[in-house]
């Protein structure tokens, strides 16, 4: 966060404790401040301009900019139009006015009710409703709502507080959303603090600690421009700062098989899988919790050739997020040695290197598929016009679809031959303005129902975006920064003039690769090369550099297609290799242009074999690193690094570093790179390493007992869960 915020105009609400801190943190930056006090009481009384006045004279003879304002938060127009006549613009607003008038509810009159949700609730939307539409038009605004731990939890004598609070995180919520694509982004805070309303609450020694000056730096940096957090609830106590989100079961179908009744004997019978935390989800959405609600659903219906359930059901969903959760049936794909061979051909393998012959003949001793003609199959099942017909209330143009990023991800090496099914499922869709990104997830199985490969594709839909839907999604699988230093490696690859002409062969016979006329529709001069194709002859160039040119030690790659590439044009891949993750890029020599960007490729590293063969925690960080890969989002939840010392006979043999604060997540052995300090390390015997995350040790005995030693920030350690939990086959 830079120090300075000069030239943003903030309105701040109420300048008793936590209003003040906010405004003299503010200006101090910066900032120009109007500062907002009715003077009442604690309980909503009275009127007087001196604390308004008190906070605007500290700023002004620290040499800030302040101007006060006595109106009411029911007159947010007042309020917002004394920072537009001074300054001219409101950039930031606080929205922080409280009172309290506690009673049990029994007892609670209507007037107690009523004035706590018209001073929180009320003031709260009438100052944003007259902010908002100057935020929208100078595409820029911050806002904060102060909601409270009460209205989370609930809390004695507080019915009307309670619901007031939990309203401002609704209200928050459903502001952040609107004004998403107007860069106005809107936060909840719920802060533990020592003010004159909490006074006689809280506890004296807790009071002293949690002072609102601890509160301010949470609220700044909500609050910046570089901040991109938007619709999220924060805590906030004594210099302590979390983020709190939704967790919901897995839930259980009572019905049965296609029945419409349930009984509430069904529901009873059921409850402890109703209420079963286990793998609980975290939907960060409306239409993400409504998709996982399809996807229940869906398993409980009969199934046709596309598993969707009645439009009734979905009547509140329409356009591009109707395609969220629609899944199709597995569908089986057989291929053999010449799929594999002119696979091989289609993607620049060539009889000039002899050690590519393993991947063009049938009977080379060591003859293997790619590694990424797992590709093959999941594309023929997307693309087989089933996915497009079924998507309820949207029917894009396919002839304005992009691809915008690939993963895919070997669970084991494909066989020679083999028939395997694919189930396809969309799981979010994005609006990036332009147009609309569906984020769409395969999972490729063998005959005997093992999982073989799994795979995501974003594909862009130009001209179908602002439909109010998320630009964000934890299930993105994320991109990489390369590092920025020389690279490791660089090799270039001309391709052929017939090799779009030749990889369509494949199963991608889209015309835009093979007739001009119809790539001129598209915008281009001529037929492009298919970016799967940059994808795989980049996949190549780095298992010849990094795997010995051995298929099975390519576990995952993922990138974005930046630019096209025309059939005959050299590839350049930059390739940097960081423990067991090789970065790269591809470049387009002729051009100079960027054509494959943040990517990387995960593979099994031969170099460290010989620990891993004497240690058997190895396995278990081959294992978290497996788990990271799957899951999207984790580091930018985390954000700390982790450090295990791993000891033989109380002597430290070897280290592991998890690091999840810069960039999308890596697992290495040894200490953190770049002189990166960890922010909680855990010392344990090799053997207990094992047995804690196989669950035959507990974590918390471990710990008190002594086996476990963990320093720094011992909180962070329950962030690992996802990680870490018990599974036999480790």
């Amino acid at each position: 966060m830079g120090p300075d915020v000069p030239g943003r105009s903030l309105w701040s609400c109420c300048c008793s404790c936590l209003g003040r801190a906010y405004a003299l943190m503010f200006a101090s930056r910066g900032a120009k401040v109007v500062v907002n006090d009715l003077g009442s009481s604690t309980r909503g009384e009275g009127q007087n301009s001196r604390a308004a006045d008190q906070v605007v004279d500290e700023i002004r003879s620290a040499g800030g900019t302040a101007v006060a304002n006595y109106d009411s938060v029911e007159d947010g127009d007042k309020i917002v139009q004394t920072a537009l006549d001074n300054f001219g613009r409101v950039d930031i607003l606080v929205n922080n006015a409280g009172i309290l008038r506690d009673r049990s509810f029994a007892r609670m009159s209507d007037a107690d009710w009523d004035l706590v949700q018209r001073v929180h609730l009320r003031g709260a939307f009438m100052v944003t409703r007259a902010a908002f539409p100057i935020m929208k038009q100078q595409k820029y605004g911050r806002i904060i709502m102060t909601a409270s731990t009460s209205g989370i939890f609930g809390n004695f004598g507080q019915a009307n507080y309670s619901a007031a609070k939990l309203g401002l995180m609704g209200l928050s919520n459903t502001v952040a959303i609107e004004g998403q694509k107007y860069n106005i982004h809107c936060n909840t805070i719920a802060p533990v603090s020592g003010t004159r309303l909490t006074e006689g609450i809280i506890v004296p020694e807790l009071f002293e600690k949690f002072k609102p000056e601890l509160v301010a730096p949470l609220v700044l940096w909500l609050c910046h421009e570089d901040c991109e957090d938007n619709g999220g609830v924060y805590e906030a106590a004594g210099g302590w700062y979390g983020k709190f989100r939704w967790e919901c079961t897995q839930g259980y179908a009572c019905q049965g098989s296609c029945e419409d009744h349930v009984s509430p004997e069904a529901v009873r019978d059921n409850w402890e899988k109703v209420t079963d935390f286990t793998d609980a989800v975290h939907p960060e959405s409306g239409h993400e919790n409504l998709s996982l609600l399809v996807g229940a659903l869906q398993e409980v219906k009969e199934k046709s050739d596309i598993q969707s359930i009645p439009t009734s059901a979905t009547t509140s969903v329409s356009g591009p997020l109707s395609a969220v959760g629609v899944t199709l049936e597995p569908r089986s794909f057989s291929y053999g040695a010449v799929d594999l061979i002119l696979y091989a051909l289609g993607v620049g393998v060539s009889t000039e290197d002899e050690n590519d012959l393993k991947f063009i003949y049938e009977n080379s001793e060591d003859f293997s598929p790619l590694p990424t003609f797992g590709i093959v199959p999941s594309q023929a099942s997307m693309m087989d016009g089933r996915l497009w017909s079924n998507i309820p209330g949207w029917s894009p143009d396919l002839t304005k679809l992009l691809h915008g990023e690939m993963y895919l991800e070997n669970h084991k090496p494909l066989p020679i031959s083999a028939t395997l099914n694919t189930e396809v499922k969309v799981v979010d869709v994005l609006d990036k303005s332009s147009g609309a990104v569906l984020v769409i997830e395969t999972h490729t199985k063998d005959e005997s129902g093992e999982l073989v490969l799994q795979s995501q594709w974003s594909l862009f839909v130009v001209g179908e975006g602002n439909f109010d839907g998320p630009r964000k999604s934890t299930k993105v699988v994320p991109l990489c920064i390369a590092p920025e230093r020389k690279p490791d490696a660089t090799e270039s690859l001309k391709t052929d003039i017939d090799q779009a002409a030749l990889y369509r062969l494949t199963g991608d016979r889209n015309p835009l690769h093979i007739d001009p006329a119809f790539a001129a529709m598209g915008g281009f001069n001529q037929p492009i090369l298919h970016g799967l194709c940059s994808f795989a002859i980049s996949a190549r160039i780095i298992l010849k550099h990094f795997c010995n040119n051995d298929a099975s030690r390519l576990k995952a790659i993922k990138a974005r297609f930046s630019e096209p590439v025309i059939p005959g044009q050299t590839l350049t891949v930059d390739m940097w290799k960081e423990g067991s993750r090789v970065f790269f890029n591809s470049v387009v020599k002729e051009t100079g242009k960027v054509c494959l960007t943040g990517g990387y490729v995960d593979i099994v590293d031969e170099d460290s074999a010989p620990t891993h063969l004497q240690l058997a925690s190895s396995v278990v960080f081959q294992e978290i690193s497996q788990r990271l890969a799957s899951a999207p989002g984790m580091a930018e939840k985390v954000r700390a690094v982790f450090l295990w010392n791993i000891n033989k006979d109380k002597k430290l043999v070897t280290q592991w570093t998890l690091d999840l604060k810069n960039g999308p997540g890596l697992v290495y052995e040894g200490a953190p790179r770049n002189g990166e300090k960890p922010d909680v390390t855990l010392t344990l015997e090799d053997d207990d390493m094992v047995a804690l995350v196989t669950g035959k040790i507990n974590a918390q005995k471990a710990f008190i007992s002594g086996k476990l030693k963990v320093s720094g920030n011992v909180m962070l350690t329950q962030k690992l869960q996802p990680l870490l939990k018990p599974q036999a086959k480790m």
